[in-house]
């Protein structure tokens, strides 16, 4: 009887509420490419927050290739990149919000096989700064805040659910 109450009781239950999940990108992830694409972007499982989104392209040479600023639309943001420079592994490194209101953060990777002779952007500098001078600190420790927020709101949302005297 008690496991007809439990099964029950979970069918009634939803789903648990899942972040945001990358489901492609241009270029595809591990891809190698000739020549880049007017835009790099990455795309989601459900619509994207449009606030706050971030999106570089780090080449081989350490310098940023994104050439603008980034732009949700639905379940994608995308920053344009006009020509590459060196040849080998650059680096899509992304910070978006869910539609959850969650942040979603993750990285990319391709190659370009044959060099190309654009003009790339700032050096990343060692300090850890990322587009814009913003040292990457900040985003780390809105993370943290976020996420602790969150934990405590699930736990205060648990408590008082226990037999009272």
């Amino acid at each position: 009887m008690t496991a007809l109450a439990g099964l029950l009781v979970t069918m009634g239950t939803g789903t648990a509420a899942a972040h945001s999940i990358v489901v492609g990108s241009v270029p595809t992830d591990g891809s190698s490419v000739e020549a880049g694409p007017e835009r790099v972007s990455v795309t989601f499982n459900e619509p994207l927050q449009p606030s706050f989104p971030a999106l570089t392209v780090v080449g081989p040479d350490n310098h940023f290739w994104q050439q603008g600023d980034p732009v949700v639309d639905g379940a994608t943001v995308s920053v344009p990149v006009g020509e590459l420079g060196p040849a080998g592994t650059y680096t899509i490194a992304f910070r978006v919000t869910s539609a959850d209101g969650h942040a979603v953060n993750g990285t990319r990777t391709f190659t370009l096989t044959r060099a190309g002779s654009g003009t790339p952007g700032a050096e990343v500098s060692a300090a850890g700064e990322g587009p814009g001078g913003i040292p990457v600190w900040i985003f780390v420790a809105g993370g943290v805040l976020i996420f602790a927020g969150g934990l405590a709101i699930a736990l205060a949302g648990g408590r008082g659910r226990g037999k009272r005297a």
